[in-house]
């Protein structure tokens, strides 16, 4: 009986060279896809990529019992332009969503310099605790010439309810959970032709009002953070007053980032007054 062949994929990165292995049982040759546009028919082949980016690396491997297949991802020496956008390799670019998951830093917290947190988001909160879940399925697409591709899968988005109330915008899902922490689902049209500007090191100035009493403003300057800043009435997350985000880490496949919410109906009811926390997966 003639055994079938078997494939699976090992590689080191060293920089931008990566040495690749073939795992394979019952395997005479092997054809490998780079995803750069080149090959090689070796077992053991080293390529030296001649950009940093992210790569979809094929193997098909053949003996006198068929062939098998093996396929995995690597990305090498990304920009943090290439990590939100996928670079180059990606022409559709790369979408993210709010991760259901989130992590143990995601929050809502004070808008101060350290961001203290008051309230944890533990996994599922959206849905659990907000009755909200359906904001988990909105992507937010960013692509490397800038533009943006807003889809809020069912017509609402995650928003501040203060910033939903004064501009009169519909409200698609609200529960008392949600009304409690200041959220609901609010309608959305994205806009066309959306761009985005990615700050990879800004002095970011934030007028803020308290929390305690919805009246006391201050100044806070978060220095040489990242940013993310949208055209016209776009944003990504949460809808708010306040629309640019800050990206406190970022990933190949999650980001995590600080959005302003106004939660307060004094005379400052625009300014923000907590900060929400959250963390973004990269679609696959």
């Amino acid at each position: 009986m003639v055994e079938p062949p078997t494939a699976q994929i090992f590689f080191s990165v060293v920089d931008k060279r990566v040495a690749f292995t073939a795992l394979t049982l019952h395997a005479d040759s092997w054809n490998w896809d780079f995803g750069d546009g080149s090959t090689s028919t070796e077992k053991a082949p080293v390529h030296e990529y001649a950009e940093g980016g992210t790569y979809t690396v094929r193997l098909v491997a053949s003996g006198k019992g068929g062939t098998a297949e093996a396929e995995t991802q690597i990305s090498l020496a990304l920009s943090v332009r290439e990590m939100l956008t996928g670079g180059s390799s990606a022409p559709n670019g790369k979408s993210w969503k709010i991760s259901s998951a989130h992590s143990d830093k995601d929050a809502v917290a004070l808008v101060d310099p350290n961001f203290t947190s008051i309230q944890d988001v533990p996994a599922g909160a959206l849905a659990l605790f907000l009755g909200l879940g359906e904001e988990y399925e909105d992507t937010f697409t960013f692509k490397a010439d800038g533009s943006y591709i807003h889809d809020n899968k069912n017509g609402g988005s995650f928003a501040g309810l203060v910033f939903t109330l004064v501009n009169q915008i519909p409200i698609v899902n609200i529960t008392d959970e949600s009304q409690s922490f200041g959220f609901c689902s609010a309608a959305y049209t994205p806009e066309a032709n959306a761009t985005f500007t990615l700050n990879e090191s800004k002095d970011l100035s934030v007028t803020a009002v308290s929390q305690a009493d919805g009246e006391t403003t201050y100044d806070v300057t978060y220095p040489g953070v990242m940013t993310l800043e949208f055209s016209g009435t776009e944003f990504i997350g949460l809808m708010d007053f306040h629309r640019e985000v800050i990206i406190q880490e970022i990933t190949p496949d999650k980001m995590r980032l600080v959005m302003f919410m106004s939660a307060t109906q004094g005379a400052h009811l625009n300014k923000p007054s907590l900060a929400v926390i959250f963390t973004f997966e990269a679609v696959k």
